[in-house]
């Protein structure tokens, strides 16, 4: 089964329905990977609400996902995490590294505003000639 992806406003939304085998995991690599492209999408969310499971598979996929997506100028909120699959990742050793992660749909979707906002920012900071605080320089 694949995993419904909805274009809204410049962010491309995955909503998980079900537990994914690898190759659907793979299947959504490929499909978020080509949607940011061919939306130019400024970010991706993708929702894990359903999920009660996360195996070291999936998080690594999750991982590479959201890089991939990072080198297409994009960021990457992983939302809905439950609070157990949090537990089990951690006594596991699962981690997200620096990926962002929000609680529900509604704060991952703050999260990538508030970065297009900075990001907007820091573009008209440069086309001034100076330079925000901390901010990269991205050509």
């Amino acid at each position: 089964m694949r995993v419904p992806i909805l274009k809204q406003s410049q962010y491309v939304i995955a909503s998980i329905q079900s537990a994914l085998s690898d190759e659907e995991l793979l299947q959504l690599r490929d499909d978020l990977a080509r949607d940011v492209g061919r939306y130019r999408s400024r970010g991706v969310i993708i929702d894990v609400t359903v999920l009660d499971v996360m195996d070291s598979f999936a998080v690594r996929t999750l991982r590479a996902i959201a890089h991939m997506i990072r080198l297409r100028g994009a960021e990457t909120v992983i939302v809905g995490i439950q609070p157990e699959v949090a537990f089990a990742m951690v006594q596991l050793g699962l981690t997200l590294e620096d990926i962002t992660t929000a609680l529900d749909l509604e704060e991952g979707l703050a999260f990538l505003d508030r970065q297009a906002t900075a990001g907007a920012r820091a573009v008209g900071m440069r086309a001034a000639g100076t330079r925000a605080p901390g901010a990269r320089h991205v050509q």
